[in-house]
């Protein structure tokens, strides 16, 4: 069962969430890859990971969340830069141990200002950039990124 927003939008009941937090397999350190793709154009913008509350969260409420292993904490996409996701879909892979998030990206998804984190790739035996920034990261974050 769904819930209908005033705004249109469905969420996930609360039987619906538990159920997929019962079949999401979490590694030893409580954690799930999850991988943002977005939506629209199938882009694929980045890899983090989720524990079980950020997954619950994300369900429930459709803004994306991941856990932050450098802060041991739950990381709202967009809660420093403003590059929020929105949940279109959630889904499972086969064996219960990754997640494929369907987002809205509002602006870039990479903290080096690129629209997606897999900017680099193989070219005449060196790695290299394959897309510029969109944006400089000291105008997002108010210092330089590093990667």
């Amino acid at each position: 069962m769904t819930e209908t927003l005033p705004t249109g939008e469905t969420r996930p009941s609360a039987e619906a969430i538990a159920h997929f937090l019962a079949a999401t397999r979490f590694n030893k350190d409580g954690l799930v890859p999850a991988i943002a793709q977005d939506a629209a154009s199938g882009e694929v913008l980045m890899m983090a990971w989720m524990n079980r509350a950020a997954l619950e969260e994300t369900l429930s409420t459709g803004r994306v969340v991941y856990f932050s292993r450098s802060r041991n904490a739950l990381w709202r996409k967009g809660e420093s830069s403003g590059q929020e996701q929105h949940l279109v879909d959630l889904r499972l892979d086969c064996d219960g141990d990754t997640l494929l998030a369907l987002v809205h990206q509002k602006g870039v998804a990479c903290h080096t200002g690129r629209r997606s984190c897999f900017f680099q790739a193989l070219r005449e035996d060196a790695l290299v950039p394959i897309t510029a920034p969109e944006i400089d990261p000291a105008v997002l974050y108010g210092h330089a990124a590093h990667g």
